[in-house]
């Protein structure tokens, strides 16, 4: 069968796109892709590669089931897939801009996206200027005649912050700015920021997409051949390429990331919920909230609020740390969007790499606990962190 966009749903591309059963001769109908591990593929004549593989960093048919999945998934033309997010955002940045160009980027930001600009990129010469990109009228003031990407993830790493991303783009198009959104909280089940005028989706497919902390990996995702070409170009020269093993492992997560969603964000709610009425905590950060000051605008951009929120403990560092020590089911670890619930410190852990007068300036407290939820059962979630709060 034909996987049309418009036609079949999500979970069926899911389950289907870039693996459907090959009929022709010879071949023998693989209803999941085989992991295709040879690096170099023979041809019978000089000038033409047979199928078009060469060798595995430039094409591997593991990666490309993948790829086609990715963009099935985000209604985008193109996919890529990286060896991690972070090899994805470098490749993006490497193709897209020169020394001397100009980036505004959400101040909120995953620390290892901040650490790549602030400590990588920014010595090859390239200006970055962070905003509050909840305010769509400070990413346009921003905006330079060097000005070359807008850059923005929504909700943000760890405060949960919306960006109208339907808004900026009309902004970013009209100053001829590339607009590239991360996508890894939501995944392409809750969001589809090409739809809403992206240029450039990012994914850390070793979030919800690989969907089981067990393999790492990133993805871009386009519209433009000029981008993809360029993009793709990248990802050969520089060579940061998913393997065909870590293919297939992302390609068997996907498959369940419809309904692995459908229970985070049901536990998540559930969680939020509790918290927010606790004595022992002071502020609950969650789009699915109608406290949330952006709610209204995570019903009307996205079909869901995913599974990750933060909250603020009353007290001191101390007590934030005594309180992950004692939880027995959240395991206390970086990383989210795995079927494990997990939890962290960002000032001591994902964003440590944050100068403490950043992370005070944005909003990230030393109390400041952020929680992926995973799908267990949720009394189970609620007694751990009762216990723990005790």
């Amino acid at each position: 069968m034909s996987l049309n966009r418009e036609t079949f749903g999500f979970a069926t591309k899911a389950i289907h796109a870039g693996e459907e059963p090959d009929f022709r001769d010879g071949a023998t109908g693989d209803v999941v892709v085989p992991i295709h591990l040879s690096t170099t593929f023979a041809r019978k004549k000089v000038t033409e590669p047979t199928g078009g593989y060469e060798y595995t960093r430039s094409l591997n048919p593991t990666r490309k089931a993948l790829e086609e999945k990715l963009a099935a998934l985000e209604n985008a033309n193109y996919g890529l897939a990286f060896s991690s997010g972070l090899a994805a955002e470098s490749t993006v940045l490497l193709s897209l801009l020169n020394p001397g160009d100009h980036i505004v980027a959400f101040d909120d930001l995953y620390g290892g996206t901040k650490r790549l600009f602030n400590q990588v990129f920014s010595n090859f010469g390239f200006e970055i200027s962070y905003v509050d990109a909840t305010d769509t009228s400070l990413v346009e003031n921003a905006i330079k005649p060097n000005t070359k990407l807008v850059w923005i993830e929504s909700p943000s790493n760890p405060l949960l912050k919306l960006s109208d991303i339907k808004a900026i783009s009309q902004i970013t198009h009209k100053r001829g700015v590339v607009l590239v959104v991360d996508n890894t909280f939501l995944s392409p089940y809750f969001q589809k920021p090409l739809d809403l005028g992206a240029d450039v989706v990012i994914h850390s497919s070793t979030k919800y997409i690989g969907g089981h902390s067990d393999v790492l990996g990133g993805a871009v995702l386009v519209n433009d051949l000029a981008y993809y070409e360029r993009i793709q170009y990248h990802q050969n020269a520089v060579g940061a390429v998913l393997s065909p093993f870590d293919s297939y492992l992302t390609l068997r997560g996907v498959k369940t990331l419809a309904v692995r969603l459908e229970k985070h964000q049901q536990n998540a709610l559930h969680i939020a919920e509790y918290l927010s009425v606790h004595s022992k905590v002071s502020k609950v950060i969650y789009p699915g909230l109608e406290s949330h000051p952006q709610h209204e605008l995570a019903k009307a951009q996205t079909t869901g609020f995913g599974g990750v929120l933060s909250f603020e403990i009353k007290g001191t560092i101390d007590n934030a740390k005594q309180f992950l020590e004692k939880l027995n089911v959240f395991a206390l670890a970086e990383s989210l969007g795995g079927v494990e619930s997990l939890i962290e410190l960002p000032s001591l852990m994902t964003h440590a790499s944050v100068a403490k007068e950043v992370r005070d300036q944005i909003g990230i407290t030393d109390t400041l606990v952020r929680l992926s939820v995973g799908i267990e059962d949720i009394e189970d979630l609620i007694s751990d962190i009762e216990q723990a709060l005790a």
